[in-house]
């Protein structure tokens, strides 16, 4: 779907050199210089399949409205690819139009962004990626060592072949993984114990996942958490950040499907992000949960605007 450019509207200063997001972005191209391309997720069948509260299919809209009016301090180009949207029930035809989506963006060059939408989006983020490393398989002497950072207050792990939603989509993965004879390497930070079962916690043990809980994500900690995400990032040539909005303190993001009680404060977590960014692996990232429907304020869209913005600099 092409992008509608109206959402990218705001307030223009008549001053020189005060450009803002709405002045900037741009519709993609297959013709576009290499630069970062926001895909919409436009989904919450995985949130409603979970038994979540469902609204996070209007996320998009509301992460690019609220970005319209940010300053924009970006060194390189951004573009708009539109929205994926799942019709009805059929999330497996929205999984498989992302990653052709995805894949395409990589193949010319890009960082695809998407902004969901469900956490459901990260399978069919991670299967663009894949994708596009399938078609230069040929010329690759080793399966792609493909790291997953995901900040989230759950490891999503559940059975998919119970039931496919937005707490399986790193199941999913590590079966397909298994599958092809790629390595699974999965790094989980920001969990919650009372939001994880002891089934899930024996399933991220199962598959060597990195973990920190959000109890331990602290300023006092940051080194230490630096660390051991240094080490992570050193055993992947390739990274899929991924980052359900639902890590953060409900105060900071009440707008999403389910409000964490405690959560990882974003002056925790953006160092690490900036990490992650100048590690210089980066090719895919995306975000989940934003659900306007339960916004306070404008707040938790105002945390995914800014995320974004953190990931273009």
């Amino acid at each position: 779907m092409k992008p509608d450019m109206n959402l990218w509207s705001g307030r223009v200063d008549p001053e020189a050199n005060t450009a803002r997001w709405h002045q900037q972005v741009r519709p993609f191209s297959t013709a576009a210089e290499p630069g970062t391309t926001l895909i919409g997720f436009c989904s919450d069948e995985g949130v409603r399949r979970n038994k979540g509260r469902v609204g996070a299919a209007k996320g998009p809209a509301a992460m690019r409205k609220t970005l319209a009016s940010l300053a924009w301090h970006q060194s390189g180009p951004v573009y708009d690819a539109g929205d994926v949207v799942c019709a009805g029930e059929d999330l497996e035809a929205a999984h498989s139009a992302l990653a052709e989506r995805v894949a395409e963006c990589l193949a010319h060059r890009q960082l695809p962004i998407v902004m969901g939408g469900g956490h459901e989006v990260a399978f069919g983020s991670w299967s663009g990626l894949a994708q596009h490393f399938m078609t230069q398989e040929a010329t690759q002497a080793q399966p792609p060592r493909i790291g997953i950072i995901n900040f989230d207050a759950h490891f999503d792990l559940r059975d998919p072949g119970l039931v496919v939603s937005s707490g399986t989509p790193f199941a999913q993965i590590a079966q397909v993984c298994e599958q092809r004879g790629w390595p699974f390497q999965y790094a989980c930070l920001g969990v919650s114990r009372a939001s994880n079962t002891q089934a899930l916690f024996d399933k991220a043990e199962q598959l060597q996942t990195l973990v920190w809980e959000d109890r331990a994500m602290t300023q006092g900690r940051l080194a230490e958490m630096k660390s051991d995400l240094n080490a992570f990032i050193g055993r992947c040539d390739h990274l899929y950040l991924t980052i359900d909005i639902d890590v953060f303190p409900a105060a900071q993001a009440p707008g999403v499907s389910a409000p964490a009680a405690r959560g990882v404060a974003l002056d925790v977590i953006e160092p690490l992000i900036e990490q992650i960014t100048a590690s210089g692996k980066l090719r895919l990232a995306d975000l989940a949960e934003l659900n306007p429907e339960y916004d306070v304020d404008g707040h938790t869209a105002r945390l995914a605007a800014r995320l974004i913005h953190t990931l273009t600099l």
